[in-house]
């Protein structure tokens, strides 16, 4: 249930995880996959709009969809653009990536194959996915200048038929456990956390919140 004091502690995580970053232009557009088609009509969006000329989709099948999608990610977001009005040829597919470490290591060695070497980026994420978004990749391609961004949606707005508010939250406080724990295990830069950012994550643990943790 989400009483106020969930709803309080949880828009702070929420806004923690969003970087607000302006969209300028860059050399492609990198649209991380996941659950969430939203992600790919984003990323569909800014392309069309001519932020980038190219636009790049990657996931394979991970955590949250190898359990209710036979087509990866990828594929199926590639797909939306399309319909869209991207042009084939402007979109690319890495389609074998099962987290975020691997989406910009396998992205870089595809654009490495196709001979392109792009400086600038426009990372696609979910909402609150965009912080731990960023630090993967500053880690794992730090010389390359990027932005983050998201479905511009509110924590109000943004749960939907298929991605419950409860669900939101319960990965919410596993990402920013991932960004406490991670710069350790070498999976992403460190990022400063609040201390009111941390309080309300122990809360909401402490409130049963905790679906989506991972082992210290």
């Amino acid at each position: 249930m989400i009483t106020p004091e969930v709803q309080e502690l949880a828009e702070k995580l929420w806004n923690y995880h969003l970087l607000g970053h302006t969209i300028r232009k860059a050399d492609c557009i990198l649209v991380l996959g996941s659950h969430d088609l939203r992600v790919a009509e984003r990323g569909a969006a800014l392309y069309l709009q001519g932020w980038a000329p190219i636009i790049l989709f990657s996931g394979g099948l991970g955590n949250l969809t190898k359990h209710i999608w036979q087509e990866t990610e990828a594929d199926q977001f590639a797909a939306i653009a399309r319909d869209k009005g991207v042009p084939q040829e402007a979109i690319f597919i890495e389609n074998r990536s099962t987290n975020t470490g691997e989406n910009i290591l396998f992205s870089r060695q595809l654009l490495q194959r196709h001979q392109l070497d792009p400086q600038t980026f426009i990372v696609v994420q979910k909402p609150y996915m965009e912080r731990r978004s960023y630090a993967t990749f500053k880690k794992h391609w730090p010389e390359k200048d990027l932005i983050v961004t998201s479905p511009q949606l509110s924590f109000s707005e943004y749960p939907s038929g298929e991605i419950s508010p409860e669900k939101v939250i319960n990965i919410m406080v596993g990402d920013l456990q991932r960004i406490k724990l991670y710069p350790d295990k070498g999976f992403q830069i460190f990022q400063e956390i609040p201390d009111d950012v941390w309080d309300a994550y122990t809360r909401l643990v402490a409130l049963g919140f905790d679906k989506h943790l991972v082992k210290a």
